[in-house]
């Protein structure tokens, strides 16, 4: 499943340059995350990498995105293709 940025974000921006695929940006009052373009870091990780640098711990799995590790991966492959 993608991950989202909850409310408790600080904006620090931490998570963005981190991001293998281009999936965190800017938001008007947090990062975000495009869900079509989040991994989970498969393909390139063992681990998501911005809930790793997270401060505050608000990179977290969202719910409404649900995908198996097949899918992440063929999300994966098609970003990078």
């Amino acid at each position: 499943m993608a991950y989202m940025i909850t409310e408790e974000c600080i904006n620090c921006g931490a998570c963005e340059p981190e991001c293998p695929n281009q999936a965190i940006s800017a938001g008007d009052e947090r990062y975000i995350i495009d869900s079509e373009r989040c991994t989970e870091c498969v393909g390139h990780y063992e681990s998501s990498k911005c809930a790793e640098v997270c401060p505050v711990d608000c990179c977290v799995p969202d719910p409404n995105h649900k995908e198996t590790k097949d899918e992440l991966m063929a999300k994966y492959k098609k970003l990078t293709a």
